[in-house]
């Protein structure tokens, strides 16, 4: 059980400083961090829609605290963009934001974060691509939400993501499966109470397959976001019974993570899109991968006694 003693790490400052100086920390880093600056990340994207992926681009960082980060982070989205532009590469590069980089726990926080996330939906819109609204923790949810039908009123193809480990998460993939409807699926990576969530991998699993066939059967355009192989499965095939073909939906994996299962889903004629974050404020991010699974956890102990 030491997801949830990671993700109460993740909001400690104590240990952000502590995993920020040990040694093995920038080896493990690496693994699930693109890079730090935008000039890092395009190759990547290129290297990605050479091997025949997609990506979607996530600048992280959560933890903001007045206007003024809010709209820098807004900007460093903008220039994002840009470059992308610049270099043509819109069609093959979505962005994912989180509404708490926008000023969304702020005083006046869901107009800011409004404010703030419109110009970047516009600026992909422009360059032939679109963003999609990442799910946090679950007292942001309805702001979320209601920003994301707020955005699909002249943006329609704006998209966000759903928690399968919540308990109303099927309601609101119901109300969500509509007609141009864009929906990522996760299990979801935030330490949540059994008052709104299932604690049981099992039950977070059923609760998956159950959404997921919600999706499916809708009329909105399903992303699964998974690297379990029973999962992507499955996805497979509630995708050939609801009659979808290989373009009707797509699955989406982490940097760093099978990257071989990547290829070859797409090679397969799926498509695949790369989560790739990138950026300096990796702290909250990288802990939450470290949670989601044993293994990640057991890489970075080894790197920190290796470089000891």
């Amino acid at each position: 059980m030491l997801g949830p003693v990671i993700l109460a790490a993740s909001r400690s400052d104590k240990m952000r400083r502590f995993v920020s100086a040990a040694p093995g920390t920038k080896q493990v880093v690496s693994r699930f961090i693109a890079g730090e600056t935008v000039e890092q990340v395009v190759p990547i994207v290129k290297d990605a829609a050479a091997r025949g992926l997609e990506v979607t681009l996530d600048v992280v960082g959560e933890d903001i605290t007045t206007p003024e980060q809010a709209t820098a982070a807004r900007d460093a989205y903008l220039e994002l963009i840009e470059h992308l532009a610049d270099l043509g590469l819109g069609a093959k590069a979505e962005m994912s934001v989180k509404l708490s980089m926008f000023g969304q726990a702020l005083e006046g926080g869901h107009e800011l974060a409004l404010a703030n996330v419109r110009p970047v939906v516009e600026a992909a819109a422009a360059i032939g691509t679109t963003v999609t609204l990442d799910a946090e923790d679950h007292t942001t949810l309805d702001s979320m939400f209601a920003i994301h039908e707020e955005l699909r009123k002249e943006f329609p193809q704006t998209g966000c993501v759903i928690q399968a480990y919540l308990f109303r998460t099927e309601d609101d993939a119901r109300r969500l499966s509509d007609a141009g409807s864009r929906v990522r699926i996760v299990k979801g990576a935030y330490k949540e109470p059994a008052s709104v969530a299932y604690q049981d991998k099992s039950e977070i699993d059923k609760a998956y397959v159950r959404i997921l066939k919600v999706l499916m059967e809708g009329d909105g355009y399903p992303m699964i976001g998974s690297h379990d192989p029973r999962l992507i499965a499955v996805a497979q095939d509630l995708a050939h019974r609801a009659g979808r073909k290989l373009d009707d939906y797509e699955f989406q994996m982490l940097y760093g993570i099978r990257s071989d299962e990547q290829v070859r889903l797409a090679a397969e004629g799926h498509r695949m899109r790369v989560y790739t974050a990138f950026g300096t404020d990796w702290y909250g991010y990288f802990m939450r991968r470290l949670a989601e699974k044993p293994a990640n956890l057991l890489f970075f102990v080894r790197s920190m006694i290796t470089k000891n």
